[in-house]
C-alpha cells in the first residue's frame, strides 16, 4: 500500500508537469520590452535565471529594452517606432513581452480621451511587431499595480483601479489577436493585502515607491509571467520508503541508495536547479510566504516513508541542511527552501544573469544609443567587444546552470 501511494504520488507530479507545454522553446531569442519597470531588469532576470536554472539543457537569449518613462509613444530612448527598431526588431527575437500603461495612464482618475491614446498605440506596437517579425510569439503584460494597498490611494478609487481598466483593454487585444496575456497585477495585489496583514510596514517595501517594485515584488512578478507560459513547478521530485531500495523520481535520478543502522544515502542527480532567493531580503521573505510562489514554481521535493518515530539530519554533500521528524519527512520536505549546496549553485547562475545583463545594459544606454550620430570610427568596434564579452559570460552562465550529482545521507540524531 505505501509503494502504492509513492507511485501515484509520483504520477501526480508528473501529470502536473505535462498539463501545459512550456511556451519558451529551445533556440528562442527573448525580447522584453517596456518602461522603467521592465528598466529595473528584476522580474525579467528572475524570469532568465528561472528558464535557466530549470531548463538547462535549452539554449535561449535573452534582451532586457525597458526604458525609464516609456508610454506606447516611446519616451525619452525615442519614439516608439525608433524604440521598435532599434531596441526590439534589430534582435530577430522569436519571442516579445510588452508591459506599458504604468505611464500612460498619467497617475489620475480614468480619462477616456487617455485611454483612447493608449489603446491606438498599443495596437500600434503590436501591428508593427507582427509585421516585422513574422512568426513572432508577442506576451501582452496587463500593468503591474500600483500600491493602492498598504498606503491610501491618491484619489477616490486609486490609481491601480485605471491600470485594471488598462489591463483588461491588454487581454481583450490578446485574446483578438490570438496572442498569450500575463497578469501581474492581480497576484501581487493579493500578496500585498496578505503581507499587511503580517507585517505592515514590512509590505510597503514589496513596491515602496508604489510604483516601482522591491526585489520581492519583482520576483511575484516573474512568477505571474512563468505561469502565463506554463512553467513547471517541480524542479525535482524524490519519495524514497525506507524498507525499500526502489526510490520513485521526476526530473532527477537516485542511484546507490544504501541503508545501515536507520540512515539511508544515496546520490541524487537532479536535471535541474531551484529558484534562487535572497534569504537576507526580508521584504522577499514576507513577499514569497504572502504569494503562492513557492508551491506553484519552486518544488523540489523529498518524501522518505516508513522511517522509525525521531528525528534525522539531512545532510548534502557531508553539510548538515536540516533537522525534520519522520512525521515531516513522510509527508515531504521542499529543498528549494533550504540552504543546500543545489540552491548556492542557482544563485551563482543568477549573479551570471546579472552580470551579461550589465554588460549588454552599457553597450546599449552608454555606447550604442548617446554616441549614434557622433559618426565615431571605433562606436561599431567598441558595440562588438561588449557583444563578445556578454556572449563570454553567457557561455559561463549556461555552463553554471548544468546540475551536478550530489550525496545525500539521512541519518537519525
Amino acid at each position: 500500500m505505501r509503494s502504492l501511494r509513492i507511485l501515484l504520488l509520483s504520477l501526480c507530479v508528473l501529470a502536473a508537469l505535462m498539463a501545459g507545454e512550456f511556451q519558451i522553446k529551445d533556440g528562442d531569442r527573448v525580447v522584453f520590452y517596456g518602461d522603467s519597470i521592465t528598466d529595473q531588469r528584476l522580474y525579467t532576470t528572475f524570469t532568465e535565471t528561472y528558464v535557466l536554472t530549470r531548463f538547462p539543457g535549452m539554449k535561449v537569449r535573452f534582451v532586457h529594452s525597458g526604458w525609464g518613462g516609456d508610454r506606447v509613444s516611446g519616451g525619452g530612448g525615442g519614439p516608439v517606432d525608433v524604440r521598435l527598431k532599434r531596441d526590439v526588431i534589430a534582435y530577430q527575437p522569436t519571442v516579445v513581452t510588452i508591459m506599458l500603461g504604468m505611464n500612460d495612464g498619467g497617475y489620475r482618475a480614468f480619462d477616456p480621451e487617455i485611454f483612447e491614446r493608449f489603446a491606438s498605440g498599443y495596437q500600434h506596437i503590436v501591428t508593427t511587431l507582427k509585421q516585422a517579425l513574422p512568426g513572432l510569439r508577442l506576451t501582452l503584460i496587463q500593468p503591474s499595480p500600483f500600491d493602492d494597498v498598504t498606503r491610501w490611494p491618491t484619489f477616490e478609487g486609486g490609481y491601480n483601479a485605471v491600470l485594471v481598466r488598462y489591463g483588461q483593454f491588454v487581454k481583450e487585444l490578446a485574446a483578438k489577436e490570438s496572442l498569450s496575456v500575463a497578469d501581474l497585477n492581480t497576484g501581487v495585489v493579493a500578496a500585498l493585502r496578505k503581507a499587511i496583514t503580517l507585517d505592515p510596514m514590512l509590505a510597503e517595501r514589496i513596491i515602496p515607491d508604489r510604483v516601482h517594485p522591491g526585489p520581492g515584488g519583482h520576483l511575484l512578478m516573474a512568477g505571474a509571467l512563468l505561469k502565463a507560459w506554463n512553467a513547471p513547478a517541480t524542479v525535482s521530485a524524490v519519495a524514497l520508503d525506507a524498507g525499500r531500495d526502489a526510490a520513485e523520481t521526476v526530473n532527477t535520478r537516485v542511484t546507490e541508495v544504501k541503508r545501515e543502522a536507520g540512515t539511508i544515502a544515496w546520490t541524487q542527480a537532479d536535471r535541474a536547479l531551484p529558484m534562487p532567493a535572497d534569504p537576507k531580503d526580508a521584504a522577499m521573505a514576507l513577499a514569497l510566504r504572502s504569494s503562492d510562489f513557492t508551491e506553484t514554481l519552486n518544488q523540489q521535493t523529498l518524501r522518505v516513508t516508513g522511517l522509525k518515530a525521531g528525528t534525522y539530519a539531512l545532510r548534502i554533500d557531508g553539510e548538515t541542511v536540516g533537522s525534520f521528524g519522520a512525521g515531516e519527512l513522510a509527508k515531504g520536505v521542499n529543498l528549494a527552501t533550504l540552504e543546500t549546496p543545489m540552491v548556492r549553485q542557482a544563485r551563482q547562475v543568477h549573479d551570471l544573469t546579472l552580470r551579461h545583463n550589465n554588460i549588454h545594459f552599457a553597450r546599449w544606454r552608454s555606447v550604442q544609443v548617446p554616441l549614434q550620430d557622433l559618426g565615431l570610427e571605433r562606436t561599431q568596434a567598441a558595440m562588438a567587444a561588449l557583444d563578445s564579452l556578454e556572449d563570454e559570460i553567457v557561455e559561463r552562465q549556461r555552463a553554471a546552470a548544468q546540475p551536478r550529482p550530489h550525496q545525500f545521507v539521512l541519518a537519525p540524531e
